[in-house]
């Protein structure tokens, strides 16, 4: 992506208060892009994504702005003890958070992405969320977590059947195990590191590339 492009280019990112959505927001700032960075307080749009309104109303403030990439990063763990500590309404928060939200917003910013120019629409799965590989290397009892990043694959594969026709791309990107207040200190990955390598995958990413899960080291991983 040359500097020119990048200045025409608008970027939305969710959870952009700390950890990857800032590193992400600043990068995408640094190449001259226009971000909107948006968190439940401050920022440039506030947006609580356990909130449907809230959502709703954040498309109602961008209604007209054409933008060319929506990154759905926003997300929280939840509880981590096993099936004994598995609580309803934790559960309940984490799916709506993290598999509930990213639908909402798709649809709200749909029209957005329509009258950009890259239309790429980018949610930040995990591993952890993969059928095939999400517990091959640890044994963390994050039900909720892992429940709610299986999910948001399945909804990445639809949203890009239904996008396809719109000639929007939606993607799945791994951001590695990342040292955020998520991820925490033993984490394997810098968050400098995965943010730089998530970038260079959705900027690379084209409608061949619509409805694939790929790490932020350009792996791709089995659903």
């Amino acid at each position: 992506m040359t500097s020119s492009t990048a200045e025409r280019e608008t970027v939305l990112i969710t959870g952009a208060s700390r950890g990857l959505g800032r590193a992400l927001a600043g990068l995408y700032a640094a190449a001259g892009c226009r971000v909107i960075a948006c968190m439940r307080q401050g920022g440039d749009e506030t947006l609580d994504v356990a909130d449907p309104a809230s959502i709703a109303a954040l498309g109602k403030r961008l209604e007209g702005q054409p933008i060319d990439i929506v990154v759905n990063n926003a997300a929280i763990r939840g509880d981590t003890g096993g099936l004994g500590t598995l609580e309803t309404d934790d559960f309940l928060t984490v799916m709506r958070i993290n598999a509930l939200a990213p639908l909402l917003v798709a649809r709200a910013l749909r029209p957005n992405l329509l009258a950009g120019k890259r239309k790429v629409l980018v949610n930040i799965g995990s591993r952890a969320g993969s059928l095939a590989e999400g517990t091959l290397d640890d044994e963390d009892g994050d039900y909720a977590y892992r429940c709610s990043k299986a999910a948001l694959n399945m909804a990445t594969v639809k949203l890009a059947q239904d996008f396809r026709r719109d000639g929007i791309a939606v993607v799945s990107l791994h951001s590695g195990w990342v040292r955020t207040d998520m991820g925490g200190e033993a984490a394997a990955v810098d968050v400098a590191d995965s943010a730089a390598g998530l970038k260079t995958r959705i900027d690379e990413t084209t409608l061949a590339e619509s409805g694939s899960f790929r790490a932020y080291d350009g792996r791709t991983i089995a659903w």
